[in-house]
């Protein structure tokens, strides 16, 4: 009984419109059913896939520049040193900003012309001449990327910086009366005691970057040339743009049944 008002809550927020979305992946706009007509539909053009392969991407490469620069970020902010904790609030800014804030800013930083990014590699004479990031198809995706990176890599930081706090001094003292340095300590002490955490984190930051589309919508909109589309922002070009809600619902189903077997592989790879 008492259970019973947060249940009705979570049927009307979560279920519900899943089972909606479901009902519209097999019908037509006059509400007969179709069957599997919508997928086969949604699936035919060769955007569907270009869109697919570059969310692999955007995941794959947004995920290991997170972790591997967050839990380095970590481990530096867990040393003593004088102004640590000036240095720990300024680092949790790019994650605090919000994320249109942080899309137009650097897509600011990115133009080709006014960018202070091309003005300082040019100044440096790392390049030779601006580059257009953001025009360019071999550039787009990594930028997009690198700002995805940039956005949320505090947050793995100061998650990981909370488990390498709880971890016994005495850990460390035994590893050093083995004779243990510091690379020891990281590679011995600190990665195995941080690893649920990292665990954790991972499949949220994979779950978040699949759903993800402020940064490159802001920004690019799926372009040039559908380079950096990924397949939530088909999904809401084919709802909102084109105005076909039952093949856009049936991306969707088509979409978490692979977001669902990933955390799946995942959770029971680790």
């Amino acid at each position: 009984v008492f259970a019973l008002p947060a249940l009705i809550v979570l049927f009307m927020l979560i279920a519900y419109p899943v089972a909606y979305t479901g009902y519209l992946s097999v019908t037509d706009q006059a509400g007969g059913f179709v069957g599997v007509q919508n997928f086969a539909d949604v699936l035919r053009p060769r955007v569907t896939t270009q869109a697919l392969w570059n969310t692999l991407w955007w995941v794959a490469g947004s995920i290991v520049l997170q972790v591997l620069l967050g839990v380095a970020t970590a481990i530096l902010l867990n040393q003593s040193f004088f102004g640590r904790s000036i240095v720990r609030s300024i680092a949790l800014i790019p994650w605090v900003i919000p994320g249109i804030v942080a899309a137009t800013t650097w897509a600011w930083m990115f133009h080709t012309e006014f960018g202070i990014i091309n003005y300082m590699l040019t100044g440096a004479g790392v390049l030779p001449e601006p580059i257009g990031w953001l025009t360019r198809g071999t550039t787009v995706l990594p930028a997009m990327i690198a700002i995805n990176v940039w956005k949320l890599f505090p947050f793995v930081a100061i998650m990981v910086l909370a488990g390498l706090q709880s971890i016994p001094n005495e850990l460390y003292e035994a590893a050093r009366m083995d004779g243990a340095s510091y690379r020891d300590e990281v590679r011995h002490v600190m990665l195995p005691q941080i690893r649920p955490v990292v665990t954790a984190v991972t499949l949220l930051l994979v779950i978040w970057a699949l759903n993800a589309i402020t940064i490159i919508y802001a920004i690019t909109r799926g372009g040039p040339a559908n380079r950096t589309l990924i397949t939530p922002i088909q999904i809401f070009r084919l709802a909102f743009e084109s105005v076909e809600f039952h093949q856009a619902a049936a991306l969707s189903v088509l979409f978490f049944a692979v977001v669902m077997l990933v955390v799946f592989v995942y959770i029971r790879g680790l």
